[in-house]
């Protein structure tokens, strides 16, 4: 083992990794707030936004999965100094974000009722009424900036695959201390200057504000000196499909994951509202304390890989790649070993509801224990996206969510009647096949040369080849 070439990628990758680190813990943390605001006004309120959520979700799973592409080509195009070819696919891949968030508007305008109702069909969900009211009406104000949301995702992701990936996290952090103060502004209310007491739906418009602010932020970044990426005419079809290309099996994987969810939630319905309220509340707090490490070197994985393919150092990205991944484990997997012993008291925090923490502080321990797992699937699906190749992390996820998560939870859950125990193994079991799946594929298979053609294909320097 090469130590000091080791020390060096950490270094480079923790400073990558921290402005995204801290850019991820303000979002989760508004999130977090938002789900401990709104469990101060009743349990079917926590679950409103819960499945809510679900659907918001699908935007956030396209706009990630065309930021997958468009960081591949930016980090690609940067590391090659192709500027012209990586300026037209950020400005290709912003604006097909905006165009593919409308849909969502008029989804949730028209459909989020029934979006939300569906949950609950055949079931006798407690508060049923309550929920599908507060959901659908959460959902709506969500929609109603997903457009938004697909360009401030993509734009981050531009930014970052150049090697920038400090003015996000400056734009983010202050969106989200905006969307915190908003939520409990108008969530709670506020007397003083008159602001009512709003409830779930004061949490929708502070979370639809932030949405707009870092995208408008974020564009305002590209377009002036501020950053060295800039906006470019489109003109290159070449360009266009190979965002799609890279883009749709991220897409696609996100809404796999997405889609297996809806029946997961469904099942955990089944088992009561309290297992459903502890599942929502015990992933959440999973994903404060490690998401935005496992974010973080997801997106530094992405640039180092990328970048080292755009100077036509294959060996070197795959070394610089598993580096990440050791780095991972010693960190993520050492906080969800910690997050086991300490569940209990974070979920005091989110809850009291007696019927729930016993549920909450389950659910938390069993992604404690998959940290490890979760983050070596993380940072090697990042540093496959930074090659370009995105369909194994798709196999991955897929198999996965359908073949463990829903269909291991069904069958322990309900048809052999283990109850919520049948999704902590169905769950547990879910995120170790998906890290060896992608250790296999980033190990043996051939990314490096497909990115190097897609290089070519698209006229970045790939001579070195």
């Amino acid at each position: 083992m090469d130590w000091p070439r080791v020390r060096a990628v950490w270094k480079r990758v923790i400073s990558l990794a921290w402005p995204v680190m801290a850019e991820q813990t303000f979002r989760t943390l508004m999130r977090t707030v938002d789900i401990v605001i709104t469990a101060t006004f009743n349990p079917a309120s926590v679950v409103a936004i819960g499945l809510a959520d679900l659907y918001a979700r699908l935007p956030l799973r396209i706009g990630l999965g065309l930021g997958g592409g468009t960081i591949a080509l930016s980090s690609q195009d940067s590391g090659a100094a192709a500027d012209a070819n990586r300026d037209e696919a950020i400005t290709q891949g912003i604006l097909l974000g905006a165009l593919l968030g409308i849909p969502f508007v008029l989804f949730g305008f028209f459909l989020s009722e029934s979006a939300i109702r569906v949950f609950g069909a055949g079931q006798n969900v407690e508060n049923l009424g309550r929920v599908v009211r507060l959901g659908s009406t959460y959902l709506a104000i969500i929609f109603a900036t997903a457009p938004a949301r697909h360009v401030a995702l993509i734009a981050a992701r531009a930014l970052q695959g150049t090697g920038d990936t400090r003015t996000p996290m400056y734009v983010n952090v202050v969106a989200n201390a905006m969307n915190i103060l908003g939520s409990l502004a108008l969530g709670l209310g506020f007397a003083p200057l008159g602001i009512p007491r709003l409830k779930i739906v004061g949490v929708g418009l502070a979370t639809a504000g932030a949405n707009v602010f870092t995208a408008a932020m974020l564009c305002l970044a590209i377009w002036t000196d501020w950053s060295d990426a800039s906006f470019s005419l489109p003109k290159d079809w070449i360009i266009a499909k190979q965002l799609v290309v890279v883009s749709t099996p991220k897409v696609a994987e996100g809404f796999a994951s997405t889609a297996a969810e809806f029946p997961f939630n469904a099942i955990l319905l089944g088992f009561g509202q309290p297992v459903n309220a502890g599942f929502q509340i015990g992933r959440r707090m999973y994903q404060q304390v490690t998401g935005p490490l496992s974010r973080g070197y997801n997106v530094a994985a992405s640039v180092v890989v990328g970048q080292r393919l755009g100077e036509g150092d294959a060996d070197g990205a795959r070394f610089e790649g598993w580096a990440v991944a050791g780095l991972g484990l010693l960190t993520v997997g050492g906080v969800g070993v910690g997050l086991v012993f300490v569940a209990d008291a974070f979920v005091s925090l989110f809850t009291s509801n007696p019927a729930t923490v016993g549920y909450a502080v389950a659910f938390a321990q069993v992604y404690g224990v998959c940290g490890a797992a979760l983050v070596v699937f993380s940072v090697l699906s990042g540093g496959l996206q930074g090659a370009s190749e995105t369909r194994i992390p798709l196999v991955a996820r897929t198999s996965g969510v359908f073949g463990l998560q829903l269909g291991l939870t069904y069958l322990l859950g309900v048809v052999l009647g283990w109850g919520a125990t049948g999704a902590y193994v169905g769950i547990a079991a879910t995120y170790v096949w998906m890290a060896l799946i992608v250790a296999a594929g980033f190990h043996f298979t051939g990314w490096a040369g497909r990115a190097a053609e897609m290089m070519e294909e698209r006229g970045s320097d790939a001579s070195t080849w």
